[in-house]
């Protein structure tokens, strides 16, 4: 049996609505990426949204904005606290802005903050959390909330590993100023490449807007928070406002997303079924920890990490899955602290990275997918336990 990472979840309606847009001979964004970008505001329960090229573009139009509004949110020199497990380009963009990183450790069953290190992490320094959302599981936000308030300090979500996952009811990736979203291949909709910002912020958006294009008006709608337009269309069309990039999204990304999205409650079901199905085999494992569900996880994948009691060499099992034709990868970066990029980093450390060590040499993860893969799970169990034996 093979058991992959990611399937593909287009069928013939992304490719007849990629058909259509070579009908119209518009390749570069248009009406179908304005179209999705409105629609997937609507499914988050967002006021704005904007599309870009990628989810790591989406992490760096999102901190690039908040230097941009009329008051900046964020200067060099800012300190930020991060997770010490996440993608490379969660933390990237923050660097790059010359902010300094306060990496905190994880919890081992959920895989997001320990809240009671990111308590203490947090001082009269502190001006910004990245929250990871890490393998489709939502913070505990109500814990963030508390330890957060009364302090001035903003909140942005990476939720590229995490779309349509919930905390109390509530859209994971809107808990912050900014939340960011993915549409790459492996992820829960795929739209070739692709990612999304979701604000209420009027003002943060009409930046994001500005920044994606080249940093210029054309974009922007004629009442804007950014600059005053003329009405002069000559005029706006090369006028440049702030330093910005092209990490526009396509016009074939947009319309391979709008149908995409209205398969995603389809998708977010079945992986939700297939996490019943993994929490039945794997609950109770005698060598294996699994990953804790906050609140309403929309399951990315299903990770696996050797119960600290076991003498279980991690090479080993790789291997038996790869054999078996099982795909697996490390959990996100695992410690993304023993990295040498660190070394171009401001940074620092609160404490020990215990968790995130731990789970970066003993630690695994399997797919998910929006099919049912109940024969997959039996047959990844059934090869875990002969290793077992």
């Amino acid at each position: 049996m093979r058991y992959p990472l990611a399937l593909s979840s287009w069928d013939d309606k992304e490719i007849e609505a990629i058909k259509d847009v070579i009908a119209r001979d518009q390749y570069t964004m248009g009406a179908s990426v304005s179209q999705f970008e409105k629609e997937f505001a609507s499914f988050t329960g967002s006021k704005f949204c904007v599309m870009v090229n990628s989810g790591s573009s989406a992490n760096l139009i999102a901190v690039a904005s908040l230097f941009y509004t009329k008051k900046p949110k964020l200067k060099r020199g800012d300190e930020v606290i991060v997770p010490a497990v996440s993608w490379s380009t969660s933390y990237y963009p923050l660097h790059q802005y010359g902010l300094k990183l306060k990496f905190v450790d994880i919890d081992l069953n959920t895989l997001n903050y320990d809240t009671s290190k990111l308590e203490e992490a947090i001082t009269d320094k502190t001006k910004m959390i990245l929250a990871v959302n890490l393998l489709g599981n939502p913070n505990d936000f109500k814990t963030i909330e508390r330890i957060t308030k009364d302090r001035n300090i903003i909140l942005l979500e990476d939720n590229c590993e995490s779309m349509g996952a919930e905390y109390k009811n509530k859209q994971a990736g809107t808990f912050g100023l900014a939340g960011t979203f993915s549409t790459f291949f492996s992820h829960h909709i795929a739209t070739m490449e692709g990612g999304l910002i979701v604000t209420d912020d009027e003002e943060l958006y009409h930046v994001m807007v500005c920044l994606r294009a080249h940093g210029w008006t054309r974009h922007l709608p004629k009442e804007n928070k950014v600059a005053i337009k003329s009405d002069d269309w000559f005029e706006e069309s090369f006028r440049f406002i702030l330093p910005g990039y092209n990490v526009r999204p396509v016009e074939m990304s947009g319309a391979i997303g709008l149908e995409q999205l209205k398969k995603l409650p389809r998708f977010l079901e079945v992986r939700r079924k297939n996490a019943q199905k993994f929490l039945e085999l794997f609950a109770d494992h005698p060598n294996f920890l699994i990953q804790s569900n906050v609140d309403n996880s929309s399951w990315f994948g299903f990770s696996l990490v050797i119960k600290p009691d076991q003498n279980i060499d991690r090479k080993n099992i790789i291997k038996i899955l790869m054999d078996n034709g099982i795909d697996s990868r490390p959990i996100v970066t695992g410690d993304f602290t023993k990295n040498e990029v660190l070394k171009y980093f401001d940074y620092e450390l609160h404490g020990e990275m215990n968790n995130a060590g731990y789970v970066d040499k003993n630690g695994f993860f399997v797919g998910n997918h929006h099919v049912d893969i109940s024969k997959e799970l039996a047959f990844l169990h059934s090869v875990l336990t002969l290793f077992n034996n």
